[in-house]
């Protein structure tokens, strides 16, 4: 039976194609704010590193009502990294939105995005956004459109897909992007022509698989899921099947449904809809909510395995404590197990010796929003360098994950991109001009992408934008060299001294200013050569009992280098941390004495001769 009032419809894109904009055009066009309401920008970026870093990181539900019909919009984040919400958030929906940059055209996330949507027998509505942009391309770029689905597999149905031409920004989209049109009624009006209605059974026993997972400090854990059977009502006996299997008995207390921004409270609830029950206590992503007389099976949600692993622990520099109120190892674990049971694109487990976590994820920006969510909320912690996870096959060979990276930047600096992937490792597979801009296609491993973007960045004078992806595991291909210039290590604990700097900064490049707290260990700048090289930071002019006949020059300092936490992630080694507090991001060895240090490289060194 359909429920022809409903649509449930996801929008997919690649990072800034316009997707978060087109919602609050499309929420305006239905009227849900106020006509004197002042509205922010990317509304439903609500978080603060969304709004940070202009992307969506967590799925949104929100809903609006066109012409009779209420449609279900599930807002999903665009980059890879957080591809688990995206293949879990998809099985609410009947059909897609696919935004694609009318300049850009298909990006790897746009691919990573839309495989799963075209696996899932979704209806795909292309909308070519951003057609108002210098250079836009369309007819191109709906070319390219089709042929990304033909390669990754799409249905004849799939593939006569209709296609609108939008202006988030500017609040319209057309038929033809000529039209003159200056609305968004021809894509709310497509949306309800081409998205088929949910079709469920419901008089069938009770079928909810909890797909995200919020929280209230009122009521506790709200699974969020579509009903694909049956009604649900308040204060309703339901059977939970976890993941594992295990089974037990509970009463939904409170059934929602998604009303505009927020959610509304309702009695009973018919199978179609996007709905949040409380009740299921220690919900988690995949469980299923069922009848307790006739229970349903639903396939489990399939999720990718993590590519990276960092390790966490708790932080033991000589500054711990003075930013942080959350410094112990007990907290530490306590969090990243939560963390472990909401998000299950990512799997954390204790070290054997009990010092730490391994917490694996799909990308480096994914920890990194996990590692800057902890900061703000008061924990201080140190993490190592991201290492790559290594898996063998049938014949006990070696195999590492490879991404497929993609390369826009002026044509003039194409062969300098081509050389920096070149040096990491990386395979050029497809180029092709766009205008005055070339777009290079490469196969690298994920090793080879750390620190690679500053790289780039610094070959073509910051005219370079780069994406990757994960494509899939292939042939271990060598040890390669990683970072070749040493470090400069402070060698006490004392606040920094602009003379002792302004030594240093002919030496190398520094990554502290002047009167800044320092430690022994602690990686103050990069030498200009191979090898380490331990500094005194705190160094002051000798002062003698005669005058210079002149007055000594003004210290002129080149401003220090700051690390953001993805590149400070990318740039340490194997035997560097970093610590991360919530005012602070330093870099440190692992070993903070220098006598201790040398101790272990004479160990190593004397090991390797053994073998040898």
């Amino acid at each position: 039976m359909k429920q022809e009032h409903l649509r449930n419809v996801a929008i997919i894109a690649h990072v800034d194609h316009g997707k978060t904009t087109l919602v609050d055009r499309l929420l305006s066009a239905t009227h849900v704010f106020r006509d004197n309401q002042q509205v922010q920008d990317r509304v439903l970026d609500s978080g603060a590193q969304e709004r940070e870093r202009g992307i969506t990181i967590l799925s949104k539900n929100i809903s609006i009502h066109y012409k009779g019909y209420k449609i279900n919009v599930i807002d999903t984040p665009g980059h890879a990294d957080f591809g688990g919400e995206v293949e879990r958030v998809l099985n609410m929906a009947d059909g897609a939105l696919l935004i694609v940059d009318a300049f850009e055209g298909p990006m790897p996330q746009t691919r990573f995005v839309l495989r799963h949507a075209i696996d899932l027998g979704l209806r795909i509505v292309v909308v070519i956004n951003k057609i108002d942009r210098k250079g836009a391309r369309p007819d191109e770029v709906l070319d390219e459109v089709f042929d990304l689905m033909v390669e990754l597999g799409a249905t004849d149905a799939q593939l006569d897909f209709p296609v609108i031409y939008a202006s988030a920004v500017n609040g319209y989209a057309r038929y033809d992007y000529n039209d003159g049109n200056m609305d968004m009624i021809p894509l709310l009006d497509t949306i309800i022509k081409e998205i088929p209605a949910p079709d469920v059974q419901p008089d069938g026993p009770i079928a909810l698989q909890i797909c995200t997972v919020d929280h209230s400090s009122f009521v506790g854990r709200i699974g969020v899921g579509r009903l694909h059977s049956g009604t649900m009502h308040k204060n309703e006996p339901v059977l939970v099947v976890k993941r594992d299997g295990t089974r037990y008995d509970t009463t939904i207390k409170q059934v929602f449904t998604f009303e505009e921004l927020g959610k509304k409270e309702q009695d009973q609830v018919t199978a179609g809809d996007i709905i949040a029950v409380v009740g299921v206590e220690d919900a988690d992503i995949g469980d299923i909510v069922t009848s307790r007389e006739h229970p349903v099976q639903m396939a489990p949600i399939k999720i990718d395995e993590p590519t990276l692993s960092v390790i966490f622990q708790p932080n033991d520099s000589p500054l711990v404590g003075q930013d942080g109120d959350i410094v112990g190892g007990r907290q530490l674990k306590e969090r990243l197990l939560a963390e472990g049971e909401s998000n299950v694109a990512m799997k954390i487990h204790e070290l054997e010796d009990k010092t730490g976590f391994e917490v694996s994820g799909r990308g480096v920006l994914q920890i990194s929003v996990l590692i800057e969510t902890m900061r703000r909320e008061g924990f201080e912690l140190q993490v190592g360098r991201p290492r790559v996870i290594i898996k063998t096959d049938e014949n006990g060979n070696k195999l590492e994950p490879i991404e497929e990276a993609t390369v826009e930047c002026p044509s003039d600096y194409a062969g300098k991109a081509i050389e920096v992937f070149g040096r990491a490792g990386g395979e050029m597979t497809d180029m092709a001009n766009k205008g005055d801009q070339t777009q290079i296609m490469f196969k690298i491993p994920t090793r080879g992408t750390m620190g690679l973007r500053n790289k780039l960045l610094n070959a073509t004078h910051g005219e370079a934008t780069m994406f990757h992806r994960f494509s899939e595991y292939g042939p271990y291909r060598g040890e390669y060299q990683g970072r070749t210039n040493g470090s400069m290590i402070c060698m006490t604990t004392e606040k920094s001294v602009a003379y002792a700097l302004n030594t240093l900064q002919e030496r190398g490049t520094l990554f502290i200013g002047p009167g800044e707290d320092c430690y022994e260990g602690m990686i103050v700048g990069e030498s200009a050569k191979e090898g380490d090289m331990v500094v005194n930071v705190a160094k002051t002019k000798n002062l003698g009992n005669q005058r210079s006949s002149g007055a000594d020059k003004a210290i002129a300092l080149t401003p220090p280098v700051r690390f953001t936490l993805e590149e400070a992630l990318e740039y340490i080694d194997e035997d560097e941390l970093v610590e991360v507090t919530p005012h602070h991001i330093r870099l440190r060895k692992r070993i903070l004495s220098t006598v201790e240090r040398r101790k272990a490289d004479k160990k190593r060194e004397m090991k390797a001769q053994g073998k040898n």
